[in-house]
């Protein structure tokens, strides 16, 4: 089992480009199907991380290639900007949250 806590704690990576696109700040769930939608990342922050503009990353639970210990390796097309990569995908469902190995 993880915790969002553990979750929020983690460099989300995009493996297309290496970019680090910062932690998880957020958290979509659909509650009727119990399942993580999406992963909200805050854009690149200015003023010291104070300050994002209001752009978000907000990437699909099925983006999702790899949680390991320290990253969260998710799969972006580098061109994609913050709020357009969301809007472009299809809309399946995605899988539930992976048990980890220590269940």
């Amino acid at each position: 089992m993880i915790k969002i806590s553990d979750l929020q704690a983690k460099d989300v990576v995009n493996v297309q480009d290496g970019q680090k696109l910062g932690q998880i700040h957020d958290v979509e769930i659909d509650l009727k199907m119990g399942q993580i939608k999406a992963i909200v990342v805050p854009a690149e922050s200015k003023l010291f991380g104070l300050i994002s503009g209001g752009k978000e990353w907000v990437i699909p639970w099925r983006q999702i290639v790899k949680i390991g210990t320290d990253v969260i390796l998710v799969r972006l097309h580098s061109t994609t900007s913050p709020h357009e990569y969301y809007d472009n995908l299809s809309s399946t469902q995605p899988p539930f949250l992976p048990p980890s190995p220590e269940d």
